[in-house]
């Protein structure tokens, strides 16, 4: 009896973490392991999200096993994204005080999740370094990672710098436009509508090729997010491109 009353209990908990519905427009979000709420920001009606650190213990000396989890707003009633488009408004504050005095304002997007939150493709930035003076610490302003087997730091220890990181003029406490296109293997992110793109994941590493679209936030990060828009498209074969001939 005792361990069936465990087990009930652990269910409880793991539901509760991501129970709240907040519903934005039309869009209706589910909160896993956020707090959250819709309020009226800067004029319009947006959705307010914090790493919820009580449903997800948060430990600066475990730093990759303790961050970039499910911890995000999960848009309902699409679960089939594979190809095509998201395109998201966001904002991004440092709590005050902070839990984690390097926080970086870490903002953006899941997409491909699995319906258990066990699998999932990323692309996130850290505003706080977007414009800093420090072309190194610039090249770290883009993240992609996918869950849960490549995270940022396994993704720095086992590939060639800056394969899976980039630079991008952004910066905190502003609207930041994020497109991001996925075609197959390939993601392409596009910052504030300008024609080209900031940054290129030419071979995500995640197994789950459809699922649940997301918006995230991370450790001291309060994030503001509008005008979501996805569009789901056919993958796109792209011919490659005949070797010059020699001269």
């Amino acid at each position: 009896m005792k361990k069936i009353q465990l087990i009930l209990i652990a269910v409880v908990c793991s539901c509760s973490a991501f129970s709240q519905n907040l519903t934005l427009g039309k869009q209706t979000f589910e909160l896993h392991n956020v707090t959250g709420s819709v309020i009226d920001f800067q004029g319009k009606k947006v959705l307010k999200i914090e790493r919820d650190l009580k449903a997800l213990p948060f430990d600066a000396n475990r730093l990759e096993a303790t961050v970039d989890e499910p911890h995000y707003a999960r848009l309902m009633g699409l679960d089939d994204f594979e190809n095509g488009t998201i395109e998201v408004k966001m904002y991004s504050q440092i709590q005050d005080p902070s839990p984690y005095p390097p926080a970086a304002g870490f903002i953006g997007l899941y997409f491909r999740i699995k319906e258990d939150d066990s699998e999932f493709e990323s692309i996130y930035l850290r505003p706080k370094v977007g414009r800093i003076n420090n072309q190194m610490a610039r090249n770290h302003a883009v993240q992609y990672f996918s869950y849960p087997d490549f995270k940022f730091q396994t993704l720095r220890d086992k590939f060639p710098a800056g394969s899976y990181e980039s630079a991008a003029p952004v910066a905190l406490n502003e609207w930041i436009t994020m497109r991001i296109e996925v075609n197959g293997e390939t993601a392409e992110m596009f910052i504030n509508n300008l024609k080209y793109s900031s940054f290129i994941v030419n071979k995500m590493l995640g197994k789950n090729r459809k699922g649940y679209v997301g918006l995230y936030v991370d450790i001291a990060t309060i994030g503001y997010f509008k005008d979501l828009k996805v569009t789901k498209k056919a993958l796109k074969v792209k011919k490659e491109e005949g070797k010059m001939g020699e001269i």
